[in-house]
This record gives structure tokens, C-alpha cells and sequence, in this order.
């Protein structure tokens, strides 16, 4: 073999080598694996791990996560999960639990580095003094609806990057400056919705059941009634002719619901009060696209603003 030869083989197999070696290295955890059960939770995945995790999302932004089946197709998923990402306060006791029981990973289980429900980081509100079941659809750890503040976004953030630095150390610095980068742009988007608030704080309004009750809490808004009886149950003619009694045209702003509750009471009460029932969005779409966070805070509050603006 001539030396040219030689040292054009030598050379081929350095760029083998670098090309593996780089492959190997960038992808030591390129098969890490998150479990999400909501929509906002494979958001926040991708804001943090970005290309260094695949994502798969259990529910959509037009789903109820109290009332999902245990599916083999999600219990495929959660075998394969290194973090499982999900809301918690018992919202999806009637699933998550048998999903976890069915094979998950060890690392995965509660308590362990791999398992985090959000609603155990942030102050959750509305914990009921009393548990009993005939008050409706309650939950002993408080209303777990926690990411509609988006301040709670900011704590999340963290432990997720923590977590993700723990299960996977070689590429730690690179979820932290994902981190960093996104709590310092998240910072200055709630400074602008708060400015954006100004005009809303106070106002009144209707709800079909607390699923906003972080975001009222954050955005200065405040109940009038709710349309539900108790949470999670329909209300009765009796109630909600009460509700029309309490609720006043002039004092009160919309009637709030999501995507996902029963129309008719909200639609009722517009029609006998002229107050407007909307369709507020609840969460992102289950894709996880960087940016969809900030897409659902923008686009409840332009919702909310055109309602004022017409009052």
C-alpha cells in the first residue's frame, strides 16, 4: 500500500471514529424518555430538555385527566419512561397509579428522582376542610389545576431541570442553561401579562367549575358564583336558578369554561343574563412545541381583554 494510500485510510477511519464517538456521546441518553400526562407538562419537557428527550404526552387539551382509561397503549408508553411528569393532587388517581403498577421502571415510582407531581412543589389552594365524597369531586391535596399560574411555571422549571441533571448527568449543563434562558424569558413575559392585567383585576366572573381558580388567583379576577353544584357534578335547575339570582349582568364579565364542560349551563345563563359564555383554553396543544406556554397565557388573556373591551 502506497503511503498516500495509507494515509488517506488513516484518515477515513478518524472520521469513522470522531462520527461514532460524537453519536455515542451526543446520545448517551438520546433514548431518555419523558412521560407527560398533560398537555402543559410536555411543554415545559421540551422547554428543558429540548432535543435530548423524547416526549410522549398522555392526554389532549380537549380531555378531562380525571376521567382517562388505564389503555395498554399507556402502559406501553410508561414501561419505557426514565421521568414521568405529571400533575398530581389526586387528578389522575383513576389511572396513573395502574399505569405505574404495570411494569414502569423503578426510577419512575413516587418518591424516586424520575417520578414528579407538579402539585407537590407549589402552594396548592382551595384544600378542603372536610373529605367526603358526597361533596362532589374534591381533592385532599387542594386544586390541582396548578399550572394556570404561571408563576408556579418558574418553580416547575427548576425541579425539572434538576431531575432531568440527576437521571442524566452527562448532559446537566445543558439543561441548565435551557433553564436558565427560559425562567429569564418567562420573567419578562409575566411582567408584560401583569401590565396586561391592569384592566382585568377585579372584574367578576362566572365559572363552570374551578378549573381557573389559579389563574383568578394570579390574575386578579374574582369569583361570582360557580355553575357546578358541587365539583365535578352537574348542577341541578334549583342551583343553577339560584346562581341566576346572585349574579348580576352589569357586575359580572363572562361565564368561564373549558373545552371539555358541558355547555348547557353556561349557554343558560348567557341567555337569561346576556352575560358572554367563553371558551377559555386550558391548556396547549399535545405536541410539545417550545413556546406553547407562552402561546396559552397570550391567548387567554387576549380572550379575556376583547370580553372587557366590549363591556
Amino acid at each position: 500500500m502506497s503511503s498516500r494510500n495509507k494515509l488517506k485510510r488513516e484518515r477515513h477511519l478518524a472520521t469513522v471514529t470522531l462520527v461514532i464517538l460524537t453519536l455515542w456521546s451526543g446520545s448517551a441518553f438520546a433514548n431518555l424518555k419523558i412521560f407527560a400526562c398533560e398537555p402543559e407538562w410536555g411543554a415545559l419537557a421540551k422547554e428543558i430538555a429540548g432535543s435530548k428527550a423524547g416526549i410522549y404526552v398522555a392526554t389532549g387539551p380537549d380531555q378531562d385527566a380525571h376521567y382517562i382509561r388505564a389503555r395498554p397503549s399507556l402502559i406501553a408508553k410508561i414501561r419505557r419512561a426514565n421521568l414521568v411528569f405529571c400533575t398530581g393532587a389526586s387528578l389522575e388517581a383513576g389511572w396513573l397509579p395502574l399505569l405505574l403498577q404495570r411494569g414502569a421502571q423503578a426510577a419512575v415510582q413516587p418518591g424516586k428522582p424520575g417520578n414528579i407531581m407538579a402539585a407537590d412543589f407549589v402552594n396548592t389552594i382551595e384544600k378542603p376542610l372536610v373529605l367526603d365524597r358526597s361533596l362532589g369531586d374534591i381533592h385532599p391535596e387542594g386544586n390541582p389545576h396548578v399550572h394556570l399560574d404561571p408563576r408556579n411555571i418558574i418553580i416547575l422549571a427548576k425541579i425539572l431541570s434538576k431531575r432531568l441533571s440527576i437521571i442524566d448527568p452527562s448532559n446537566s449543563a445543558y439543561y441548565q442553561k435551557r433553564t436558565n434562558s427560559f425562567v429569564k424569558g418567562w420573567n419578562k413575559l409575566i411582567i408584560g401579562w401583569n401590565k396586561r392585567l391592569n384592566r382585568l383585576k377585579g372584574q367578576r366572573v362566572a365559572v363552570h367549575h374551578r378549573s381557573w381558580s389559579y389563574l383568578l388567583s394570579w390574575s386578579g379576577l374574582r369569583e361570582a358564583a360557580m355553575l357546578e353544584e358541587k365539583p365535578g357534578i352537574p348542577p341541578s335547575a334549583r342551583h343553577l336558578n339560584n346562581v341566576l339570582k346572585g349574579v348580576k349582568a352589569d357586575r359580572t364579565m363572562a361565564i368561564l369554561r373549558t373545552s371539555f364542560d358541558d355547555p348547557q349551563p353556561s349557554q343558560w345563563l348567557m341567555k337569561k343574563t346576556g352575560i358572554p359564555a367563553i371558551v377559555l383554553p386550558f391548556s396547549v396543544s399535545r405536541e410539545p412545541v417550545e413556546g406553547n406556554l407562552a402561546r396559552l397565557f397570550n391567548n387567554i388573556l387576549k380572550k379575556l381583554e376583547n370580553i372587557a373591551a366590549k363591556r
